[in-house]
């Protein structure tokens, strides 16, 4: 999270957070109702599984939408880099750790998307934030938090932009 806990999106987070509301407000929501007015026509719902399970369902899907509604409501929307020798967000960097002697490919992303997994570093991270910004060839000093410091050095940059891959955090 970013400043008072508002979240930065891009423009393409904001429509991709808006398009699943709609689709759990408009198909899952509908679905998930009838489940459960159908679960509870079986009888008994003390020992109804169909109905705790189809509850359960309901539940999560508004729990869900709630989430993502606070989120659009704090959002700060962050522009991508237009400068294309400078790091900016949705673009793929080639970090050489000085301290490893290794090089890693990162894409930096807004913090909904990160997944260091998958090689997505939030725009917010200690790195993230030190690249911003940065073109290939600076030595880059990566400040952590609680102190301590690090470098890297800009070893290339691909503006790849958004990718259709990109998921948003479950919670």
């Amino acid at each position: 999270m970013s400043i008072n806990g508002s979240e930065q999106l891009t423009r393409a987070d904001i429509k991709r957070i808006e398009d699943e509301i709609e689709h759990r407000k408009m198909v899952v929501r509908p679905a998930a109702l009838k489940a459960l007015k159908e679960a509870r026509a079986l009888g008994d719902l003390s020992e109804n599984f169909e109905y705790h399970c189809a509850k359960r369902d309901n539940n999560q899907n508004n729990s869900r939408i709630r989430y993502l509604e606070k989120i659009l409501r704090y959002a700060t929307v962050v522009e991508e880099e237009e400068d294309d020798s400078k790091i900016g967000l949705n673009n793929t960097v080639d970090v050489y750790f000085e301290d490893d002697d290794e090089t890693e490919t990162y894409r930096i992303v807004t913090s909904i998307r990160s997944d260091s997994r998958r090689g997505l570093i939030s725009n917010e991270s200690p790195l993230g934030k030190a690249l911003i910004g940065h073109s290939v060839g600076d030595r880059v000093e990566v400040e952590i938090d609680g102190g301590g410091s690090y470098f890297v050095v800009v070893k290339g940059l691909t503006k790849t932009g958004e990718s259709e891959d990109d998921t948003i955090h479950k919670y």
